[in-house]
């Protein structure tokens, strides 16, 4: 898919992150995930890491073993799992700018996943943590998961998805807007990321839907946003730098949090393994 600006889809999602990486810095820090608000929980840091520590349960991640963090952001993700149990961690990015600053103890590349040249079966697990959603092709990109991985291998998919059956008014005033200004041009349904897994020959283990626990982090972002706005003259200058651009992506901050409440919106884990002996 191409824009008015010549672009592939991948590459304005790389020049989204770009643009503003300092913004999302100074919001999310180096996670830039969903966080886990269960109980206990009372901050964005603490939420963070629950999320980590629940992805973590599921990978199942073993002393040893390779892990590929596609969509890695900065890493932290990866290079947090992977310390937890001495494994090696890997990861892939299409933002040039998080590719610099990548935390120390993971090999991320810089590159678009769909045309990675992985070898077949290099990986013992893989995630894919909210990054499916900002590829062209969901369906392609899980294939190359499957491919990627060696039999036995584990795969956990973080999807932020619309609700099965939106009414027309959420998909006019909160998924469609969303979708285009979040880049999120493989946001869909629960049934479409089975079938994507289904046809990549991927055993389904379990879903866990997600959904209320992670809501609260888009009202925290937004909250956020608004104090540094007023209390850090590098965010003021950030955010005046391109008052039209930012004030859409706080409204998009609004409109995500509106419909996490009202259930237009979805966050379910999937994992699933490749078929095979046990890795």
């Amino acid at each position: 898919m191409s824009s008015e600006k010549g672009l592939s889809h991948e590459l304005q999602v790389g020049a989204h992150y770009d643009e503003l990486d300092g913004i999302y810095r100074q919001i999310w820090g180096e996670g830039l995930h969903h966080g886990l608000w269960v109980d206990g929980v009372s901050t964005a840091t603490e939420a963070t890491e629950r999320m980590t520590d629940f992805i973590g349960r599921s990978l199942r991640l073993r002393t040893g073993e390779r892990l590929m963090d596609v969509g890695c952001g900065y890493g932290r993700m990866a290079a947090d799992l992977a310390g937890q149990v001495g494994a090696e961690a890997a990861g892939m990015t299409i933002s040039r700018r998080q590719w610099e600053q990548a935390v120390p103890g993971v090999d991320v590349q810089l590159g678009d996943w769909l045309e990675n040249d992985l070898p077949d079966a290099s990986c013992d697990a893989i995630l894919a943590i909210e990054s499916l959603e900002h590829m062209s092709d969901p369906g392609r990109a899980v294939a190359e998961m499957a491919r990627v991985l060696k039999p036995g291998g584990r795969l956990v998919l973080g999807c932020w998805m619309n609700c099965d059956r939106p009414s027309d008014w959420e998909r006019r005033f909160l998924i469609d807007p969303i979708r285009k200004d979040g880049l999120l041009f493989g946001l869909s349904d629960e049934r479409s990321v089975r079938r994507w897994l289904d046809a990549a020959g991927l055993e389904l283990i379990g879903t866990d839907d997600l959904s209320r626990q992670v809501e609260r982090t888009w009202s925290n972002c937004f909250w956020r946003a608004l104090r540094l706005a007023v209390s850090d003259g590098n965010m003021r200058s950030m955010i005046c730098s391109d008052l039209r651009r930012n004030a859409r992506m706080a409204l998009t901050i609004k409109r995500i949090w509106v419909a996490y409440a009202l259930g237009a919106m979805r966050y379910v884990v999937f994992s699933a393994r490749r078929t095979g002996f046990e890795a």
